[in-house]
Parts: C-alpha cells; structure tokens; sequence
C-alpha cells in the first residue's frame, strides 16, 4: 500500500494540472494586473469574509448589509475581467469542494 502523503502530493499536483486551477490562476492574473480591479475585488472579498464572520459568530446578519453586498456584486459583475474571474474562482472552489467531499464520504466522515 502506498504512503498517503505520496498520494496527497499527487492529487495536488493534479489539481495544479487541472483547467479548473489554471484558468482560477489565469483569470485571477488578468483582473488582478488592473490595479483598481484589484482594489475593488480585494474590498469586496474583505466584506464577504467580515459578514461570514459575523454568521459563523451566530450574529444575525443585517439585511442592508447583504443587500449592499449583492449590489456590490452586481455592480463588479458587470467588469469581464472581475466577472471572468469569480467564475473561474467558483468553479475551482467547486473542484475542491468536491474533492472534499469524495475523501469525507470515502472514509466516511460523519458531518453535524
């Protein structure tokens, strides 16, 4: 049987081959080479991570506040390079989410 480890860095060596992963890291490079996109996606990730956060903590969430953030969105979502680019980052984030969930149901990790 082989080592786990060994096989860890082989999935991670094909997650770095897959297309997911190189057009993550290539749209990221084309909307992060535009120094206010970067500013604008940078702020905009800020307030996703402080409202999740708050969500984790078991603060209820203003509704304004998600409001403001879905407009936010919106309004960066009609930038192709910043819109390329979340979609290419959903779609990775999706690859690993997957990935995780195959390993959990695979050594069948109970979930709460």
């Amino acid at each position: 049987m082989s080592n786990v480890y060994n096989e860890a860095h082989k999935l991670a060596k094909a997650i770095k081959e897959s297309d997911e992963y190189k057009v993550y890291v290539g749209k990221k490079e084309a909307a992060y080479s535009n120094e206010k996109n970067k500013e604008m996606i940078e702020n905009f990730m800020n307030k996703v991570l402080e409202v999740q956060k708050e969500q984790l903590s078991g603060k209820e969430i203003d509704k304004e506040k998600i409001e403001k953030l879905n407009k936010l969105e919106d309004v960066l979502m009609l930038n192709p390079a910043i819109k390329e680019f979340f979609t290419a980052q959903l779609r990775f984030s999706q690859m690993v989410q997957d990935i995780n969930n195959i390993i959990g149901e695979a050594i069948d990790v109970e979930e709460d």
